[in-house]
């Protein structure tokens, strides 16, 4: 078999994408603070009070990762943790005053960056990638826990299927 075209393997460009935003996020916006703890940050300064489970469905992150993220964020003292009075088994998470202030300095960083990282599309192209980008990873997200086992074209099992 010859060797195929990786331009047109979405996942060898999303990786690629991926490392493009790694360079830029260390230079650009912080080497301490990783794009997973900012969302972090993100997430509990839209929401305050939000237990560890809830946090990382809302930014998109696995159990184990939600939970090392924390950790680090609770070490560096940008997160606190209080028991839930209403279940006592719940901890539920607020940004410390250093959180917030780490929070604002990098979400005005994210926007220098994410302006130089869409810099070579217009803005219709922006919205346009947006978009795709939202539907592809949406749809991404079912093959996580699908509700049936599926087939793939050819009829073998797909994601879940095993």
């Amino acid at each position: 078999m010859p060797a195929v075209d990786l331009s047109t393997h979405p996942g060898h460009l999303a990786r690629r994408l991926q490392q493009a935003h790694h360079l830029l996020w260390n230079s650009m916006v912080s080497e301490e603070i990783t794009s997973p703890q900012f969302a972090v940050l993100n997430a509990l300064t839209a929401e305050p009070g939000l237990d560890q489970r809830t946090v990382g469905e809302r930014v998109g992150l696995d159990r184990s990762t939600i939970a090392e993220v924390v950790t680090r964020l609770l070490r560096r003292e940008l997160l606190d943790k209080a028991r839930d009075p209403d279940d006592g088994r719940r901890w539920l998470l607020r940004l410390t005053g250093e959180g917030e202030r780490a929070h604002r300095r990098l979400a005005l960083r994210t926007t220098r960056m994410n302006q130089v990282f869409l810099g070579p599309l217009s803005d219709g192209e922006q919205r346009v990638l947006f978009d795709l980008l939202h539907r592809v990873s949406d749809a991404a997200e079912a093959l996580r826990s699908p509700a049936q086992p599926s087939r793939t074209p050819d009829g073998a099992p797909g994601p879940g299927a095993g």
